[in-house]
Order: C-alpha cells, then sequence, then structure tokens
C-alpha cells in the first residue's frame, strides 16, 4: 500500500448547485524508512459518528469541509448526478459540497454505521 496512493472520493457542488463525485488519489511519501506518509492536514478536531440501521437522510449540504471515514457498518452517499457510493470500513469521503443541493446518506446492510469525521481547515488543500 505505501507504493500506491490512497484513494478518496470527493464529493463536492457544481457550478449549477448540483453535486457529483470522482475519485482523487492521496500521494504517499515512500522515502520513509517505515512506509509511506501523507503531508500533513490541518483540521479542528474530529468526532465519531454513529448512524443508525434506519436512516435514510434526504438532500442535505456538509455542514464544512470533511473527511469521513468509515470504521464499521455499511452506507450509501448519492449525488446530484445519480451516482452512488457504497461507503463501507475503509473508504474514505471527501465532502465539500457545502453549498446547493448536497447528497443524500442511507444506511445499509441492516446495521449501523460508525465513522470517523475530520473538519478540514479552510487553508488545507487537498489534491
Amino acid at each position: 500500500m505505501a507504493e500506491s496512493p490512497l484513494e478518496v472520493w470527493h464529493v463536492f457542488s457544481r457550478a449549477d448547485g448540483t453535486t457529483s463525485m470522482k475519485q482523487i488519489d492521496v500521494g504517499l511519501d515512500s522515502s520513509q524508512a517505515r512506509g509511506g506518509i501523507s503531508k500533513l492536514f490541518s483540521g479542528s478536531g474530529f468526532q465519531f459518528r454513529y448512524m443508525p440501521a434506519d436512516l435514510n437522510a434526504d438532500w442535505h449540504p456538509a455542514p464544512r469541509r470533511q473527511m469521513v471515514v468509515t470504521i464499521a457498518g455499511e452506507g450509501e452517499i448519492e449525488t446530484g448526478d445519480g451516482q452512488i457510493l457504497i461507503v463501507k470500513p475503509g473508504v474514505m469521503t471527501y465532502l465539500e459540497d457545502t453549498t446547493g443541493q448536497g447528497h443524500k446518506t442511507r444506511a445499509r446492510g441492516g446495521s449501523g454505521r460508525l465513522s470517523l469525521f475530520l473538519p478540514l481547515d479552510d487553508s488545507t488543500v487537498m489534491p
């Protein structure tokens, strides 16, 4: 894994106010003697969030720019262009759809989902 970039799904607002998503790569510096490491991203803290098995959240924008990493359980994120991403442990999303339509979030698999939410500072630049 250290030789390859990390795959992150970027959810963003388009000029017309709808949302889309695309995969971006976060590079790892493999010159370290103990594997690979990304650049340091700055933020204000982190939150754990549990989403119940019956979650079905209609269109909503992200409250801030943030990374979300699913730790346990499964869910779905739907964007305005009809894409649906299945999120399960290890799937990382970069939510930047803070204006416009936003995205839908649903539970999947009959159990709740535990995620780690990492707010990003305005000065943090993602690939």
